[in-house]
């Protein structure tokens, strides 16, 4: 995939995304302070009309890099820094490429993953968005000569399933302490929601 093909990718399948801005809002209200829906619903529309600025030579690090600056600037909120950070952590790994192939996005997920880890001071377990990507990007690697979106998104599911009788460990829900055992995690959620959007606008 050229930087081209991941630009128009990537804003079909926000354009799907942003569909979920209203159940992860309800999500982030039981659990946060709340800003999530808000978040993914300017960060998905802020980062199309970035995306729809570059040109056809465009490559697969400019693509990214945009969607990491338009996605910050949208809405400032925690989660789009962490989510800015870990873009731009995952660029590193695709360096200058004019393509990339199925086998860089499992290390692409990993390093977006490592990032929002170190920057939000948090690891799986703690309840976060962590709890689905961290599994979603082993499934991914895992499944590379079958079905690695569907095995990541099925391993996303579980991590949603599993960290919803976890008790929340970081950001505002940890105030919540024992409260917050039975609410699903809205970070993990709206990853999960992102890989359900990638298959349906990219198959």
């Amino acid at each position: 995939m050229d930087g081209k093909a991941l630009q128009e990718a990537i804003s079909r399948c926000l354009t799907v995304f942003a569909q979920s801005a209203d159940e992860l809002g309800d999500l982030d209200q039981a659990l946060g302070d709340g800003d999530l829906g808000i978040t993914v619903s300017l960060g998905a529309k802020a980062t199309n009309e970035a995306l729809a600025k570059l040109g056809d030579d465009t490559t697969p690090t400019e693509v990214l890099l945009t969607c990491a600056k338009a996605f910050a600037n949208a809405n400032p909120s925690t989660m789009a820094a962490l989510v800015a950070g870990g873009l731009l952590a995952g660029s590193r790994t695709i360096n200058d490429a004019a393509m990339i192939g199925p086998d860089q996005v499992g290390p692409f997920i990993q390093a977006v993953a490592q990032s929002i880890s170190q920057r939000g001071k948090s690891q799986l377990g703690d309840k976060t968005i962590l709890d689905a990507m961290f599994p979603a990007a082993e499934a991914y690697v895992a499944g590379l000569e079958k079905e690695p979106l569907a095995a990541a998104i099925e391993a996303a599911r579980e991590g949603v399933e599993r960290s919803t009788g976890l008790q929340s460990r970081r950001g505002r829900a940890s105030w919540m302490q024992e409260r917050s055992i039975g609410l699903q995690d809205p970070g993990a959620t709206g990853f999960l929601r992102f890989l359900e959007a990638w298959q349906q606008a990219n198959s």
